[in-house]
C-alpha cells in the first residue's frame, strides 16, 4: 500500500491564494489542494504531506506551467529562508489576493455582505521596508543537499541569519536580505566575517554554549541606526573589540546596546540591556508627534504604511475635537495619541505594563494632557465597573494581536455601546469572527485593507461600524 506522504499529485491547475501564502487548487475528482511552493495560475505537480477529509495539503514538485502572475525573486535565499514567500508572485496580483482574502473573510466568517470595499493601500516600496531586523549566530550552519552530498569542503560552518522554518537549532547563512536598507547587510556581514576572523564562538543552541548569539537592527527614518547585541557569556575584551571595530565602520550606528543572555531563549524583555554606545535609544517622529524607541519597544516595522494605517485610522474615526474616544489594547499609545490631537479625551488599555510605561512617557513627551493609560488583561480591566468609572466613549478604536478580541471584550463593546467603532486588524479571519458578534448591533460601513508587508501573505484590514 502507499504512504500518503508519497501521493503524487499531478497537473494540478491553480486559481487562487490561500491563507499562509499557499496556492489552491483541485484535482480532477474535485478535492482541494492547499500547495507551498506555487503561485496561483501555475499548473504542478504536487506531493500530498497531509491527507483530510476535505483536502488536501502538499508541496510542488514540479512546475509544469508557470503562472503569467510569475516574476523572478529577487534573493538567492528564496525558498528556503521562509520569509518573503510572494517574492515569485508579482505585486500587483499580491494586492489583488490580500483584498480578496479579506473581502472573503468579511462574507464568509462574518456573515456579512453590504459593505462598501476601499480599495487596498499597498505599499510604495515593496522592499527594504522594514525598521527592525533581528539575526541568530550558529556554529552549525544550514547546509543544502548539494552540499550535505558533496565531497567538497565549504569552509566555516560559523552562520548569522534567520532560522530555517520548522527548524529551531537549523540557522540560514545570509549573503543578502532585501528587506532592511542598507547598511544592513553590510552590518550583518561585517559582524559575520570579523567573528570569523577573529575566531569568536558562534553560539551552539544544542549544547547550549558560545559566545555569539543574537543580533538586532533598528533605524529611524532619519536614518540612525540602533545595534543590539546579545552573548550569551561576557567576553570583555573580545565584545570591546568587536564593538569599536563596528563603530569605526559605521558612523550610521547612533548606539550600540548588549545583554548577557544564558537563559535556555532568546527572548530579551527579562533581559538587562547595557548601554555601549550613545543613549541606548531613538528617537522617531509621526506627523509631529515623537516617539523614543528602546530595545525592548514595539513600533510598526514598516515606518511608512505604519504612517499611513494611522492616518486612514484617524480618517476613518472622523473626530470633531469633543468625542471621548477609547483606544483598546493600545500598545505603546502610538494610536491613542495620533488622534488624541483630534478628541476631547483619549484613554487607552493595554496589558504590558512597559508599553504603558511607554505610552505615558511619549504623552508627557508630545504635550498631550487629554489621555489616560491602563494596564491589565484586557477582558478584566475592560469590565463593568470601568465603565461606571469613566465617561462613555463616542469612539472606540480597538487593535487586537492575531487572535483577536475576546468574547468578553466583544461584549463590553456592545454594553458600552460606542456610536462609532474603528476595528484595526492583522488577521481579517478573527476580525471577521468579532465582526459577526456585533452585526445585530452595528453596521459595518466600510473596510480598507493596507498591505504593511509586501512579499508575504500577511495583510491589515480596518473595519468602520456605526451602532445601529
Amino acid at each position: 500500500m502507499r504512504k500518503k506522504k508519497d501521493i503524487i499529485l499531478e497537473n494540478i491547475k491553480l486559481f487562487g491564494a490561500g491563507a499562509k501564502g499557499v496556492a489552491i487548487g483541485r484535482t480532477e475528482e474535485g478535492k482541494t489542494v492547499l500547495i507551498s511552493g506555487a503561485v496561483p495560475g501555475d499548473v504542478v505537480n504536487a506531493r500530498v504531506k497531509k491527507s483530510k477529509s476535505k483536502y488536501y495539503e502538499a508541496e510542488t514538485v514540479e512546475v509544469v506551467e508557470k503562472s503569467p502572475f510569475r516574476v523572478e525573486p529577487k534573493c538567492v535565499h528564496f525558498g528556503t529562508c521562509g520569509g518573503c514567500k510572494w517574492q515569485n508572485m508579482s505585486y500587483e496580483k499580491q494586492l489583488e489576493f490580500k483584498q480578496e482574502e479579506v473581502y472573503n473573510n468579511i462574507k464568509r466568517i462574518g456573515g456579512i455582505d453590504d459593505f462598501e470595499t476601499v480599495p487596498i493601500l499597498g505599499a510604495e516600496e515593496q522592499y527594504f521596508y522594514r525598521n527592525k531586523m533581528e539575526f541568530s549566530f550558529s556554529n552549525a550552519r544550514w547546509l543544502t543537499q548539494y552540499e550535505i552530498s558533496s565531497e567538497e569542503n565549504f569552509g566555516s560552518k560559523d552562520a548569522l541569519g534567520f532560522h530555517i522554518p520548522g527548524m529551531w537549532s537549523k540557522i540560514l547563512d545570509l549573503k543578502e536580505c532585501f528587506l532592511q536598507e542598507d547598511p544592513s547587510n553590510a552590518i550583518r556581514l561585517a559582524v559575520k566575517n570579523y567573528g570569523v576572523e577573529q575566531g569568536l564562538d558562534f553560539f551552539d543552541v544544542r549544547n547550549q554554549e558560545g559566545f555569539l548569539r543574537t543580533l538586532m537592527m533598528r533605524q529611524n527614518s532619519k536614518g540612525e541606526w540602533m545595534v543590539l547585541f546579545q552573548l550569551y557569556r561576557e567576553e570583555k575584551e573580545n565584545r570591546e573589540k568587536l564593538f569599536q571595530f563596528l563603530l569605526e565602520k559605521f558612523p550610521q550606528i547612533k548606539t550600540l546596546v548588549y545583554a548577557i543572555n544564558p537563559k535556555q531563549n532568546d527572548s530579551i524583555y527579562d533581559l538587562n540591556i547595557n548601554v555601549y554606545f550613545g543613549e541606548g535609544f531613538l528617537m522617531e517622529e509621526m506627523d509631529g508627534l515623537k516617539f523614543k524607541i528602546g530595545p525592548k519597544s514595539f513600533f510598526q516595522t514598516n515606518y511608512k504604511q505604519a504612517l499611513e494605517l494611522y492616518r486612514k485610522t484617524l480618517e476613518f474615526a472622523d473626530l470633531k475635537g469633543d468625542e471621548v474616544v477609547y483606544d483598546l489594547y493600545t500598545g505603546t499609545g502610538t494610536i491613542a495619541q495620533y488622534v488624541a490631537r483630534n478628541a476631547k479625551q483619549v484613554i487607552g488599555i493595554e496589558s504590558v505594563q512597559e508599553a504603558i510605561d511607554a505610552a505615558i512617557e511619549h504623552a508627557e513627551l508630545n504635550g498631550l494632557t487629554n489621555t489616560t493609560f491602563y494596564c491589565g488583561d484586557m477582558k478584566n480591566v475592560f469590565n463593568d465597573e470601568f465603565l461606571e468609572n469613566h465617561p462613555k466613549a463616542d469612539v472606540l478604536i480597538t487593535d487586537p494581536p492575531r487572535d483577536g478580541m475576546h468574547q468578553k471584550v466583544v461584549e463590553q463593546i456592545l454594553k458600552l455601546a460606542p456610536e462609532k467603532v474603528v476595528y484595526v486588524s492583522c488577521n481579517s479571519a478573527t476580525q471577521a469572527r468579532d465582526l459577526a458578534l456585533m452585526k445585530e448591533h452595528y453596521t459595518l460601513v466600510k473596510i480598507l485593507p493596507v498591505d504593511m508587508f509586501p512579499q508575504t501573505h500577511h495583510v491589515e484590514n480596518i473595519a468602520l461600524l456605526i451602532k445601529k
